[in-house]
């Protein structure tokens, strides 16, 4: 992963502050959670991740309406246009680098993430983050397969339980097999 990949790593985990999961695993139900329950805790996430400490309720409510449109645009449903649209971005003079991108949210923490998040999708790079495929989990992850068509957070989870329901739906359609032990054929003259 690249340098440039960094920051948006830290939006894939943003992302991940809503967990929705739902799915059974080794017997286990796993339960949906958010972190960001409080201005304390968006404030705590942006300290773990080297963002700007600082949030107030404000703040929460903006990091969580972002989050949903990021979410909605990930999963390319049309109200994506109208979460992300409170978050513009326009064009600053810098002195070191000329111009570049700069949000105004009054959060330097929400800034930086949407200022990724611009910029990711400026080089291309933000068609590699995507939602897991499965509609009982919806894990954001970074696709760092050669083509681009990664669909599951884990092929190890997400992918054999997909590909394991498949197979099952497929041989549920085919003719019952018989079971030699218990019904033995029958033979015409």
């Amino acid at each position: 992963m690249s340098a440039g990949d960094v920051g948006l790593v830290v939006v894939e985990q943003f992302v991940n502050t809503l967990d929705e999961r739902t799915f059974l695993r080794l017997g286990s139900l796993h339960r949906a959670d958010d972190t960001l329950t409080s201005a304390e805790a968006l404030a705590s996430w942006f300290g773990e991740h080297d963002l700007p400490a600082t949030a107030g309720p404000a703040d929460l409510e903006q990091a969580r309406a972002l989050r949903a449109g990021l979410r909605a645009a990930l999963l390319s449903e049309g109200a994506a246009a109208d979460a992300l649209a409170g978050f513009p971005v326009r064009l600053a003079s810098d002195l070191e680098r000329g111009l570049r991108l700069q949000a105004a949210t009054g959060s330097s923490g929400l800034d930086a993430l949407v200022e990724t998040v611009a910029a990711a999708v400026a080089d291309g790079r933000w068609k590699r983050l995507k939602l897991c495929a499965s509609d009982d989990c919806h894990w954001a992850f970074y696709d760092t397969s050669r083509s681009g068509g990664g669909r599951w957070c884990s092929m190890e989870v997400c992918g054999n339980r997909h590909k394991t329901r498949a197979y099952r739906q497929r041989q549920a359609g085919r003719r019952p097999h018989t079971n030699w032990l218990t019904a033995p054929p029958t033979l015409e003259p």
